[in-house]
Protein backbone atom coordinates (compact mmCIF):
# COMPACT_ATOMS: atom_id res chain seq x y z
CA UNK A 1 0.00 0.00 0.00
CA UNK A 2 1.12 3.34 -0.81
CA UNK A 3 0.41 6.60 0.71
CA UNK A 4 -1.32 9.50 -1.44
CA UNK A 5 -1.55 13.18 -0.40
CA UNK A 6 -5.07 14.22 -0.43
CA UNK A 7 -7.33 17.77 0.15
CA UNK A 8 -10.69 18.33 1.16
CA UNK A 9 -13.03 20.00 3.06
CA UNK A 10 -16.56 20.18 3.88
CA UNK A 11 -19.47 21.10 1.83
CA UNK A 12 -19.96 24.76 2.70
CA UNK A 13 -16.03 25.35 2.26
CA UNK A 14 -15.36 26.70 5.69
CA UNK A 15 -13.07 23.93 6.74
CA UNK A 16 -10.61 22.46 4.46
CA UNK A 17 -7.62 20.06 4.89
CA UNK A 18 -4.45 18.37 3.62
CA UNK A 19 -2.94 15.18 4.33
CA UNK A 20 -0.89 12.18 4.12
CA UNK A 21 -2.77 9.02 3.90
CA UNK A 22 -2.11 6.23 5.92
CA UNK A 23 -2.50 4.10 3.20
CA UNK A 24 -4.15 4.41 -0.37
CA UNK A 25 -7.34 2.25 0.42
CA UNK A 26 -10.64 3.46 1.67
CA UNK A 27 -12.77 1.38 4.09
CA UNK A 28 -16.64 1.09 3.87
CA UNK A 29 -18.03 0.83 7.41
CA UNK A 30 -22.16 -0.38 7.55
CA UNK A 31 -22.42 -0.48 10.58
CA UNK A 32 -25.49 1.27 12.20
CA UNK A 33 -23.97 4.28 13.76
CA UNK A 34 -21.60 4.87 10.48
CA UNK A 35 -25.02 4.70 8.64
CA UNK A 36 -27.28 7.46 10.95
CA UNK A 37 -24.12 9.48 10.67
CA UNK A 38 -24.03 9.61 7.11
CA UNK A 39 -27.08 8.25 5.51
CA UNK A 40 -25.75 5.55 3.79
CA UNK A 41 -22.50 3.96 4.71
CA UNK A 42 -19.12 5.50 5.95
CA UNK A 43 -16.19 5.50 3.30
CA UNK A 44 -12.92 6.65 4.84
CA UNK A 45 -9.42 6.78 4.45
CA UNK A 46 -6.90 6.49 7.40
CA UNK A 47 -4.60 9.43 8.41
CA UNK A 48 -2.15 9.50 10.91
CA UNK A 49 -3.26 12.94 13.47
CA UNK A 50 0.39 14.12 13.34
CA UNK A 51 0.00 14.36 8.98
CA UNK A 52 -3.32 16.83 9.06
CA UNK A 53 -4.06 20.06 8.71
CA UNK A 54 -7.05 22.08 9.14
CA UNK A 55 -7.73 25.48 8.38
CA UNK A 56 -11.51 26.79 9.58
CA UNK A 57 -11.09 24.19 12.72
CA UNK A 58 -12.80 26.61 14.81
CA UNK A 59 -16.06 25.29 12.54
CA UNK A 60 -15.50 21.92 13.00
CA UNK A 61 -17.55 20.06 15.78
CA UNK A 62 -17.47 17.28 17.45
CA UNK A 63 -20.34 14.35 18.53
CA UNK A 64 -18.48 11.68 21.08
CA UNK A 65 -20.88 8.93 20.04
CA UNK A 66 -19.89 6.57 22.55
CA UNK A 67 -16.99 6.61 25.56
CA UNK A 68 -14.48 5.55 22.87
CA UNK A 69 -15.14 7.81 19.60
CA UNK A 70 -16.35 10.79 18.42
CA UNK A 71 -17.30 12.02 14.87
CA UNK A 72 -16.59 15.48 13.55
CA UNK A 73 -18.63 17.39 11.17
CA UNK A 74 -18.78 21.07 9.98
CA UNK A 75 -21.23 23.18 12.15
CA UNK A 76 -22.54 25.53 9.45
CA UNK A 77 -23.48 22.60 6.70
CA UNK A 78 -23.31 19.48 8.79
CA UNK A 79 -21.03 17.81 6.28
CA UNK A 80 -19.84 14.32 7.87
CA UNK A 81 -15.94 14.83 8.22
CA UNK A 82 -14.12 12.65 11.07
CA UNK A 83 -14.19 9.54 12.91
CA UNK A 84 -12.06 9.76 15.37
CA UNK A 85 -11.14 6.79 18.56
CA UNK A 86 -10.13 8.52 21.58
CA UNK A 87 -7.25 6.98 22.53
CA UNK A 88 -5.83 6.27 18.74
CA UNK A 89 -3.12 8.35 16.99
CA UNK A 90 -5.30 8.12 13.72
CA UNK A 91 -8.84 9.48 12.65
CA UNK A 92 -10.79 8.32 9.10
CA UNK A 93 -11.37 10.87 6.91
CA UNK A 94 -14.57 10.73 4.98
CA UNK A 95 -13.90 9.64 1.25
CA UNK A 96 -16.66 11.89 -0.23
CA UNK A 97 -14.76 14.88 1.40
CA UNK A 98 -12.03 14.36 -0.57
CA UNK A 99 -10.91 16.42 -3.68
CA UNK A 100 -10.59 14.35 -7.20
CA UNK A 101 -8.46 12.76 -8.38
CA UNK A 102 -8.46 11.12 -5.13
CA UNK A 103 -6.27 8.20 -6.36
CA UNK A 104 -7.52 5.53 -3.76
CA UNK A 105 -9.44 2.64 -4.30
CA UNK A 106 -11.95 0.56 -2.74
CA UNK A 107 -10.19 -1.86 -0.37
CA UNK A 108 -12.11 -3.43 2.52
CA UNK A 109 -16.33 -3.68 3.32
CA UNK A 110 -16.78 -3.67 7.50
CA UNK A 111 -19.37 -4.65 9.78
CA UNK A 112 -21.31 -5.92 6.95
CA UNK A 113 -23.99 -8.27 8.74
CA UNK A 114 -25.53 -4.19 10.02
CA UNK A 115 -25.59 -3.02 5.96
CA UNK A 116 -28.92 -1.69 5.59
CA UNK A 117 -31.40 -4.00 3.70
CA UNK A 118 -31.94 -1.71 1.10
CA UNK A 119 -29.02 -2.69 -0.67
CA UNK A 120 -26.01 -5.35 -1.93
CA UNK A 121 -22.67 -5.02 -1.86
CA UNK A 122 -21.27 -6.43 -5.23
CA UNK A 123 -18.81 -4.72 -5.67
CA UNK A 124 -15.94 -7.68 -5.13
CA UNK A 125 -14.12 -5.91 -2.52
CA UNK A 126 -12.93 -7.97 0.77
CA UNK A 127 -16.07 -8.46 3.29
CA UNK A 128 -16.13 -8.67 6.65
CA UNK A 129 -18.57 -8.60 10.04
CA UNK A 130 -16.27 -6.54 12.08
CA UNK A 131 -12.97 -4.91 11.96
Amino acid sequence: MARVDITGGCLCGAIRYSAITARDIVTLCHCTECRRFTGHHWAAVRVLERDLQISGSAKLAWYAHSETARRGFCADCGSSLIFRFNDADFLGIAAGSIDTPTGLTAGQHIFCNEKGDYYEIADGVPQSESW
